[in-house]
């Protein structure tokens, strides 16, 4: 097994998303000591969910980008929704001044941005072939046996 993968009890697994997430409105809330304590909470918080990494953080001035591996025991809808409203609860406690902005204490859009990252798609097509293909050989040395 290549190191890439990783482990739970019943499972291997490379289980790794590209997600954006941005504020209500696009504003351009992510500066200097703002965007660096997103970023540091955002890690923190993402450390607290069992064998959840965050590979990439790169915070714009309108969006968040995270490159994250995350076990098949949590849908990725569910991380997002905790993050989301962690993150957010900790911005309001600490930025007095957003609460302001988003009077309503609605931070995120409703929805992200997420896909996949994993092998590449021509990679996988031509290792189920050979897979197939490796099948059949074995089948056929296994029927040799009996003639």
């Amino acid at each position: 097994m290549s190191k890439r993968f990783k482990k739970l009890s019943h499972t291997i697994y490379e289980c790794k998303y590209h997600i954006v997430i941005c504020p209500k409105y696009r504003f351009r809330i992510f500066k200097d000591d703002i965007a660096e304590y997103a970023k540091q909470q955002a890690i923190i918080l993402c450390h607290q969910k069992e064998l959840m990494e965050v590979l990439e953080l790169n915070v714009q001035l309108d969006h968040i980008h995270l490159v994250m591996s995350i076990p098949p025991k949590y849908a990725v809808s569910s991380v997002m929704g905790f993050l989301k409203g962690k993150l957010s609860l900790r911005l309001f406690q600490r930025y007095e001044k957003l609460g302001k902005r988003y009077w309503g204490r609605h931070l995120w859009a409703r929805g992200y941005c997420v896909s996949t990252v994993g092998l590449n798609e021509q990679q996988i097509r031509e290792y189920v072939k050979w897979q197939e293909k490796k099948e059949k050989e074995i089948e056929q040395k296994q029927l040799n046996i009996f003639k």
